[in-house]
């Protein structure tokens, strides 16, 4: 008989995965690159790729307790490793110590090295959603590593709605969900029309021509960069920054100058998959524990809405943790500073029992 972490550890060595060459100056371990096919890809709309490669990173032994971390809308799984996340959690003695758990950080569908739009398809790419990522990224922790259990499922902005959707759609999989910076209800409100700005800024660009075009459209950048001003950053934080007209423009022209390699169709299809996110239906099939991390200064999820709370009350253990707003926090990227919450996360994990198969 076979363990399931026995497949995964022959998968990872036949995979021979890349360990990055330049010294890690991080306290965790090196990260560790590979990618996966998933075959026969089925798409929610019914179309069907004969190959999905889904690029991922991990830290850590294939023995550890598996932990899954997904990134937000435009990033990557590599994206996280920053000081001020990975470099919080994964170190030694950390909430999330690589010695002793397995991080798995997966690039979603049309992010980072996955399969995307610019890969030749174009607008010819299926029209992923979030149910397409959360599926995709099912069948590579499962098929694709071996695992058949996940200690904890998290993540952040798109990858926090992701959260949301695990629960439901595999509720026996998890011991624990921690969403953040995200709601359980469906996309609208002032988060979905400044993302519809960013997509009707490249639908409209002269030099889209229908997702054909040979040099990148340039209007949504100053659309993008709108949108994050907008809708990241924390109020207290930006007059921190710049409390003057002169400081403002000065932090405003070096967003606007910021060298990207995004591109147009790309962009389009990250925002346009957050369309017809709506897990309020299905919250009572959750049956893992919800620690929901969101930020008291979220410009996209305003916590003086009340929907969060509400919804916590559908689920049979789960309960808000609201950071509070000050100069330090950045509004829908606090979560994005582990510094604010990881000794919540820590505690909380630590009472949270492991389920059995």
């Amino acid at each position: 008989m076979v363990r399931p972490l026995d497949g995964l550890v022959a998968f990872c060595l036949a995979l021979s995965t890349l360990v990055t060459a330049e010294a890690w100056a991080a306290d965790y371990p090196a990260p560790r690159h590979g990618d996966w096919i998933a075959r026969d890809f089925r798409f929610h709309t019914g179309e069907v790729l004969p190959e999905l490669r889904l690029h991922y990173t991990t830290l850590g032994e294939p023995t550890g307790q598996p932990v899954l971390v997904m990134h937000g809308t435009g990033g990557s799984g590599a994206g996280l490793l920053t000081p001020g996340f990975a470099g919080e959690l994964f170190g030694s003695g950390q909430p999330l110590d690589a010695a002793k758990y397995f991080i798995i950080l997966p690039d979603a569908i049309g992010h980072g090295l996955s399969s995307k739009p610019s890969d030749g398809l174009r607008m010819k790419f299926p029209r992923y959603n979030y149910d397409d990522m959360v599926a995709a990224a099912y069948r590579l922790v499962t098929e694709g590593l071996g695992i058949r259990h996940i200690r904890l499922v998290t993540g952040n902005s798109m990858g926090g709605m992701e959260t949301w959707i695990w629960g439901e759609a595999y509720p026996d999989m998890m011991d624990a969900l921690a969403p953040m910076a995200s709601q359980p209800t469906a996309m609208a409100s002032r988060n979905w029309m400044m993302r519809r700005l960013i997509i009707d800024s490249i639908r409209n660009d002269p030099d889209w021509h229908q997702g054909e075009y040979t040099t990148q459209p340039q209007a949504f950048r100053a659309a993008w960069v709108f949108f994050g001003v907008a809708t990241s950053g924390g109020t207290l934080a930006y007059q921190t920054l710049a409390p003057t007209r002169e400081l403002a423009d000065k932090l405003l022209d070096q967003r606007l100058a910021a060298a990207t390699k995004a591109d147009a169709n790309d962009v389009l299809y990250q925002w346009d998959s957050s369309r017809d996110y709506d897990p309020a239906p299905g919250l009572e099939r959750i049956q893992a524990p919800v620690l929901a991390i969101n930020a008291a200064d979220d410009e996209r999820n305003p916590p003086e809405t009340g929907i969060t709370e509400r919804a916590l009350k559908r689920i049979k253990d789960a309960r808000l943790y609201l950071i509070p707003a000050s100069a330090e926090t950045r509004g829908h990227g606090t979560t994005g500073m582990a510094k604010f919450w990881k000794q919540e996360l820590q505690q909380w994990l630590q009472s949270v029992p492991r389920r059995s198969m």
